[in-house]
């Protein structure tokens, strides 16, 4: 990693300002969970504008988007109607038990999760010609998908779940094929990053029980990233990104490590992070134009920062210093990053309230 200025924190060096739990996400308010969930459920079976990204073997390939994706084909592409798909399951789970859209989001759900649909969504990931079609983002992301319905006590949960499974099990074991072979971390702020898929893999491992996907990714993050130091969070973030290099790696390596240990390696990889409880020295991303599909990745980055400047913190001993600088930098983030969310342009609105939801529900939390 690169060389980043600024004066090493320490656990001891000055006293802690306090940070207080109500200073962290918690219940989603009602007028946001209505706001997320409607924008979910309008792009949901929105099959056009469409971006289909997959190499085909012959013209028996091409096929309107419905027809290659028959459950995820909205949203403008596969992996944001899966996280779409995420987030209705996610507010019916901890969202307001009598809010009015309960009954429309499980309807979307019902038109979407049938064995059919389910069939045609195994059979194209069977295709020899998949290669690493959606590796890691959207797969990590289908993964946290059945991660919430595993954790939502109720029979749909158990109906819907038992649908995707056989698309669980092949996608798992695509991840399993693939994290050996590879030889190093990808440290993109875009849908290639592994830290933040590793975490949602990660994440879905302990909940679904699986030991050896946990193995295999403590193992890969472990000899990735356990010697860095200096990240340059300073060159964050790139023109187009929604996830943090830097801040998701700190994320990912929380989940796998004591708060002591993670206090002394979050010590040498973001030396800079301040002890006097301010939230400037780290700015939000700038959006210039969110009609714009890249530019607008930026609204994104500042939800994503959030929850990682959250879960930082609460992976520090009590007493760390560097507490209420980061809880105060997720603040300004989590405000800018949720007022973005809006229905003016479909550029944004078909994925950033996936994020948002991600942040304001906590989902990551420790």
């Amino acid at each position: 990693m690169g060389c980043q200025a600024g004066t090493q924190a320490s656990s001891t060096s000055l006293e802690s300002k306090t940070v207080s739990p109500e200073a962290y996400p918690s219940q989603i308010s009602s007028d946001l969970a209505d706001r997320f969930s409607r924008l979910a459920m309008d792009c949901a079976h929105r099959e056009y504008p469409n971006k289909v990204s997959r190499t085909m073997d012959s013209d028996a390939d091409v096929a309107p988007p419905r027809e290659l994706f028959p459950v995820f084909y909205g949203c403008f592409d596969w992996h944001s109607s899966v996280h779409g798909h995420w987030l209705l399951v996610r507010m019916l789970n901890v969202g307001p038990q009598d809010a009015s859209w309960r009954d429309e989001a499980i309807a979307v759900l019902d038109t979407s999760f049938t064995g059919d649909n389910i069939a045609g969504e195994v059979a194209n990931f069977a295709r020899p010609a998949r290669g690493s079609w959606e590796r890691p983002y959207g797969l990590a992301w289908f993964l946290q998908l059945t991660t919430e319905l595993r954790e939502w006590d109720d029979p749909k949960a158990d109906e819907w779940l038992a649908a995707l499974e056989p698309l669980e099990d092949d996608i798992a074991q695509s991840l399993k094929d693939w994290l050996p072979k590879l030889a190093y971390p990808i440290r993109l702020g875009t849908h290639n990053q592994s830290a933040f898929a590793f975490g949602l893999m990660l994440d879905w491992a302990r909940v679904s029980g699986d030991t050896e996907m946990e193995q295999l990714i403590i193992q890969r993050s472990k000899a990735f990233h356990l010697k860095d130091v200096n990240c340059p969070l300073v060159y964050e973030p790139s023109g187009e990104d929604f996830l943090s290099p830097c801040l998701m790696e700190a994320d990912l390596m929380r989940r796998m490590m004591s708060e002591s240990e993670f206090s002394d390696w979050l010590t040498g990889f973001l030396p800079s992070i301040p002890t006097d409880g301010s939230s400037d020295w780290l700015a939000p991303g700038i959006v210039k134009d969110a009609s714009d599909g890249k530019l607008v990745h930026l609204d994104g980055v500042n939800s994503s920062r959030a929850w990682n400047l959250y879960n930082i913190a609460r992976s520090l001993p009590e007493g760390d210093a560097r507490k209420a600088s980061l809880v105060a930098a997720a603040k300004v983030h989590a405000d800018t990053g949720v007022a973005a969310v809006s229905d003016e342009h479909y550029s944004g609105s078909h994925w950033l309230a996936s994020f948002a939801t991600y942040l304001m529900t906590d989902r990551g939390a420790p």
